[in-house]
């Protein structure tokens, strides 16, 4: 249905890719993959048609509807959440328009009674009479009310905004759907909700994503973006990640052959050489060498940080303690007779379907906000650092470079340490001098990490919160973001609010905070050990 021809994109002289030629069909799902600044929503770009490529070409059969996730998540603040969705058959919605402003029309005549009755026709087609049910069904579907189907966009919040953009794309039966990050911002329900409307869906989806569980859970091919080249595999992602893996292997076990075989060649030409007896074999041992080459494994363009922390003294016994922590915010109770305590070595995971309750959490723990009732309290040994979901603040009004912005932070103000730092967290050569002002969303949230990491490095906390820290992570350093912190709960304690099953497979217990009546949430504790013994998992 697709086709992608010799496409290429240049940036600045240089080649993001080329020569890529692909084809996409109906009835398959296909996941993007890459580093972070490999392409991916470049590519992506370039096959809704937003991007002209450099080179080559793209073809799309007009009479087919393709459907593509909008980013701009304030685009639409001052229309009702039904007219975003319905927007996203294009047609539907300008029939919808036309005929609402004839038929309220004062002077309405016989011209307009026809065209009323060719518009009717058209929006009984395209299953006009049923966009309301569907659209009620998206919003259920991804956790949204749909009785504030006719409220406008500007009452939402970001976590739902970004949820009506979702059910826009996926609305009105499209034959593709391009798909960038809609992982990003759901809960564990929506996401599930998702998997299984993609499965369903009979048409062709292009997804860029990190979330390796949800790709292995829906796609049937990868397209992976690496070498400055695009290549499709037939499979899901740890398919894909297996089969790249034993390739990778093969590659080494070949050239090491082959560095063999030279090797026995070079002595065999300098023991022989001089001997004429040996002359002849020798001659041809030489010109056979010169034919043998060891190929380069070629370095892949997903780079990867590092970080390491030396504690400056053991954690103690007593870690955390919460007791009954309540607090209500804009009149509604978020946080309801909250407790719980950390162990030394566990790693816990937060997931919430309200998105305020546990940053509420977060903030009261850290100091930034006094709960209504209860208590809390940090043992003597502890020290605590947060790296919270929204980073904005820490970037505004500062014309700083990257490494003048993160050497106030840095106990180490020297310019070798900052540049080996943020080199380890993939800022090298000039991208130091980076004003943070200019950085993508991204490249931001990978500074803040190097932030948080440059402190922990140097003053190592015990206790440790990140919020959603994976975002800024591709799919593979997800896993080892993941890994990460099983190595480190020795030195610190990790909490880590979550949507990516990849990081609660690694944590010792995980905490929900459900929604009850009236608003009001519950927190539920599961220990890791506890679910394996039920469901007869040994490990």
């Amino acid at each position: 249905m697709l086709n992608v021809n010799g496409v290429a994109i240049n940036f600045d002289g240089q080649n993001l890719f080329s020569n890529v030629n692909l084809q996409f069909l109906p009835g398959n799902c296909y996941g993007i993959i890459g580093a972070n600044g490999a392409g991916k929503s470049t590519f992506l770009r370039i096959l809704s048609g937003d991007l002209e490529p450099s080179k080559g070409e793209v073809t799309f059969d007009p009479k087919y509807r393709m459907s593509v996730l909008k980013q701009d998540h304030f685009a639409y603040e001052d229309q009702t959440i039904f007219d975003t969705i319905m927007q996203g058959n294009a047609r539907l919605y300008e029939i919808a328009q036309e005929k609402d402003a004839l038929y309220a029309k004062p002077d309405f005549d016989e011209e307009d009674g026809n065209r009323a009755a060719e518009l009717e026709a058209e929006f009984s087609e395209l299953n006009g009479w049923d966009a309301e049910t569907e659209a009620a069904k998206l919003m259920q579907g991804l956790g949204l009310d749909s009785n504030d189907m006719y409220n406008t966009m500007s009452t939402l919040n970001q976590t739902e905004k970004v949820k009506v953009l979702l059910a826009r794309a996926l609305f009105g039966q499209p034959d593709m759907i391009l798909l960038d990050e809609p992982t990003n911002g759901l809960d564990a329900k929506a996401i599930t909700w998702l998997e299984d409307f993609l499965i369903e869906y009979e048409g062709t989806v292009i997804v860029v994503s990190h979330d390796r569980h949800f790709l292995n859970n829906v796609c049937t091919h990868i397209v992976d973006v690496d070498y400055g080249k695009i290549k499709m595999y037939v499979g899901n992602y740890d398919f894909w990640y297996e089969s790249s893996q034993l390739m990778q292997r093969m590659m080494r076990d070949q050239n090491r052959k082959a560095e063999e075989k030279i090797k026995e060649l070079q002595n065999f030409i300098q023991r022989f050489s001089a001997n004429k007896s040996k002359s002849r074999q020798a001659t041809s041992r030489k010109k056979l060498l010169d034919k043998i080459t060891v190929e380069e494994m070629p370095a892949s363009s997903r780079r990867y940080p590092y970080v390491g922390f030396t504690m400056d003294r053991e954690l103690g016994k007593d870690v955390l303690t919460v007791s009954g922590l309540t607090k209500t915010v804009d009149g509604v109770k978020v946080l309801d007779n909250v407790t719980f305590t950390v162990g030394r070595t566990d790693k816990i995971a937060f997931t919430a379907s309200n998105e305020f309750a546990v940053p509420t959490l977060f903030k009261i723990l850290m100091g930034e906000l006094e709960p209504d009732a209860g208590t809390f309290k940090w043992g003597v040994s502890t020290s605590q650092s947060y790296f919270p979901q929204d980073n904005s603040a820490y970037f505004t009004d500062t014309e700083d470079s990257i490494i003048r912005w993160l050497e106030q932070y840095s106990k180490d103000t020297t310019e070798t340490y900052l540049r080996g730092f943020l080199g380890k967290m993939l800022f090298s050569g000039e991208d130091v001098y980076k004003p943070v002002q200019v950085l993508s969303g991204g490249e931001k949230a990978l500074v803040a990490i190097s932030l948080y990491f440059a402190i922990m490095r140097v003053n190592p906390p015990s206790f440790c919160m990140l919020d959603e820290i994976e975002a800024a992570l591709d799919d593979v350093n997800v896993v080892r973001f993941a890994n990460y912190l099983r190595r480190m709960n020795q030195k610190t304690q990790f909490i880590v609010i979550t949507h990516r099953r990849g990081t609660m497979e690694e944590a010792d217990m995980l905490y929900g905070v459900t929604m009850q009546d009236q608003g009001i949430s519950k927190l539920l504790a599961l220990h890791a050990h506890e679910a394996q013994e039920k469901l007869g998992i040994t490990t």
